[in-house]
């Protein structure tokens, strides 16, 4: 992730459409992100243990975890799905409102979602779409970094993302957004490979 195409051209979901299935890209702002290859293991292990915990803790509930890949379309107002300039891909995302919900995936912002950060994509991760996330109005941002073991977590109040909290990969974090939902870590952790340093 975070190789931007750099035609100078400005793309939308219909262009998104039509690209080859081969090779799978974000949009942010009509620009186009060539997403990176298979991440590494520890990416896989953290995001699909984190949707695991929250598709057992959100049963017989509302609201829907999933897992990438996972189109969200986020439209600046109520343009038509063909206009829509940023179409994002996270790791894994909860939605509350049913119908936001759609076969090709989601139109406007998850209410929780977190990115687990690899090498090619942390600076993408942290910049780029921290900004793309607060204007949507997601309202809670995750960022797992597996190899330091912490997680920084962006909450919005007033449309903006505030200073961050940080916490290490231990004991269990509660989601603020989904109360009685949180992520427990220490088994996780247990499994990851040790960091390299």
């Amino acid at each position: 992730m975070g190789l931007a195409l750099r035609t100078g051209q400005r793309y939308t979901y219909a262009d998104y459409l039509r690209w080859p299935d081969d090779a799978r890209y974000e949009l942010i702002d009509g620009e186009a992100f060539l997403m990176a290859p298979a991440p590494l293991i520890e990416h896989q292990e953290v995001a699909g243990e984190l949707y695991h915990q929250l598709r057992n803790q959100l049963e017989g509930k509302p609201c829907r975890p999933f897992i990438a890949p996972v189109d969200v379309r986020l439209p600046r107002a109520d343009e038509a799905d063909a206009a829509i300039d940023t179409v994002v891909q996270p790791d894994v995302l909860v939605v509350c409102d049913p119908s936001k919900i759609d076969r090709r995936g989601v139109r406007g912002a998850p209410d929780w979602l977190v990115e687990v950060l690899s090498p090619s994509t942390a600076a993408h991760d942290q910049i780029a779409k921290r900004r793309t996330y607060e204007r949507a109005g997601v309202r809670e941002y995750w960022l797992v970094h597996p190899g330091d073991r912490t997680l920084t977590v962006y909450v919005l109040e007033n449309g903006e993302y505030g200073r961050p909290e940080i916490y290490e990969l231990k004991d269990e974090t509660p989601i603020g957004v989904l109360p009685g939902v949180s992520i427990a870590w220490d088994a996780l952790v247990a499994r990851l490979p040790k960091p390299e340093y």
